[in-house]
């Protein structure tokens, strides 16, 4: 009896909750909440900003009514070209579908005798774009078409291809953007090094261009392939990291195509990045919030860079166009040009022919005194070219000059 007294008289307790125990009442009240919901607006937008990418966010924009109304809040966007849509092949999409030509648009085709292939990416079109359903598509592309006078958008094979501005037009906060391309536009031969960087307002404000012959990895020498035109053929490693030649171009550069080469090579960039600049001025209109506009492409060829008092300038002054083609008109230019028959780098990278070009416009030159040691030319690029760079300024300046076109 006295131990059932005990057993009387004892509390219970209820066992405590194991934390790998299941409770379905606060499973089905976490399950009626939303977690976002608590969310403040600013850290979603914070979220979307870091993403950037406007496929990402055009799949955001779907997942709820309240991301539908962040994601055209988002400051910060990145637009990747998918594709490039040829003649051929939007002209016959244009003919099995039926659609009506919008009442804006760009055309865009230049052939410049070889030195550039078409430049295909550098072409977008204008029209009529619906409404926000053009952020996302389950079977859309981000694309550019090339020589036709098509709407913002086109079908082919299912596929819906929409146009840079018409992705963006829903986009009402932009300051940040970017646009790459799938590929750069000028055509160059395997193993040779061309990248340009060209900042713009109405016009050219300045455009720096690095090339090289050959470029030779470490662990990669091979004497025999190395050859560039008007240089002379020999190899030569000093602890300098350039050849012993005082900084002077050799005679056979100007005799045996090395000088012409180099001239290609500036012209080709200068129309690149002229053309990517007359197809930036919708967008630029139409996002006034805009304060650094990028666009690349994705083999790192060319960059195209805007800030924000260049954006505002091209606002309020209007560019200049070309009369032969689609593309803003280059003015008279001043250049500047360091050369190196062999340049090696501390990585251990060595560039074959090494060109360094800097370029500003005639009328500037004269009003602005250029930086002494060439900063500006030397930090375009990002490394290890950017080391090539400031290994090149501080060689023999070459000065040339070359008309509007």
């Amino acid at each position: 009896m006295s131990s059932l007294r005990l057993d009387l008289t004892s509390k219970i307790y209820p066992e405590p909750d194991s934390p790998f125990s299941v409770n379905s009442a606060s499973i089905s009240t976490s399950s009626c909440i939303d977690h976002f919901d608590r969310l403040p607006d600013s850290l979603l937008l914070l979220i979307f900003n870091k993403i950037g990418d406007v496929k990402a966010l055009g799949r955001c924009c779907v997942v709820s009514r309240r991301f539908h109304c962040l994601v055209p809040q988002v400051e910060n966007v990145v637009v990747r070209v998918d594709c490039v849509i040829s003649d051929d092949e939007s002209s016959s999409s244009s003919s099995s579908s039926g659609k009506s030509r919008g009442p804006f648009f760009n055309i865009f085709r230049f052939v410049f005798g070889g030195i550039v292939k078409p430049l295909q990416a550098l072409s977008q079109f204008l029209g009529q774009t619906r409404a926000s359903s053009s952020l996302v598509s389950s079977s859309s592309t981000t694309s550019l078409a090339v020589g036709t006078e098509e709407d913002g958008e086109i079908d082919q094979g299912g596929v819906t291809h929409h146009s840079p501005t018409q992705v963006l037009k829903n986009f009402n906060e932009i300051r940040l953007l970017r646009i790459e391309l799938p590929s750069g536009e000028l055509g160059i031969d395997d193993g040779v090094l061309l990248r340009w960087r060209a900042d713009f307002g109405s016009t050219l404000d300045n455009c720096v261009i690095l090339g090289a012959s050959s470029v030779i990895h470490p662990g990669s020498f091979k004497p025999s392939i190395v050859q560039d035109n008007g240089t002379d053929g020999g190899f030569c490693i000093g602890n300098g990291g350039v050849s012993d030649d005082n900084g002077s171009i050799p005679e056979s550069f100007y005799t045996n195509g090395g000088l012409k080469l180099r001239v290609v090579w500036t012209i080709s960039s200068l129309i690149a990045a002229s053309a990517r600049h007359y197809l930036l001025q919708p967008i630029i209109a139409d996002h006034k919030t805009l304060d650094s506009l990028v666009l690349t492409d994705a083999d790192g060829q060319g960059v195209l860079c805007m800030n924000k008092d260049q954006l505002e300038e091209l606002r309020v002054k209007p560019l200049s166009a070309s009369s032969a083609s689609k593309r803003t008109l280059v003015p008279a230019l001043n250049m500047r040009l360091w050369y190196a028959t062999h340049l090696e780098l501390p990585n251990g990278l060595i560039l074959k022919g090494a060109t360094l070009v800097a370029i500003r416009p005639s009328e500037q030159s004269a009003v602005k005194k250029d930086v002494p040691d060439c900063s500006w030319a030397s930090t375009a690029f990002e490394e290890p070219y950017r080391t090539a760079a400031k290994m090149l300024v501080k060689r023999r300046t070459y000065c040339l000059e070359m008309n509007s076109f």
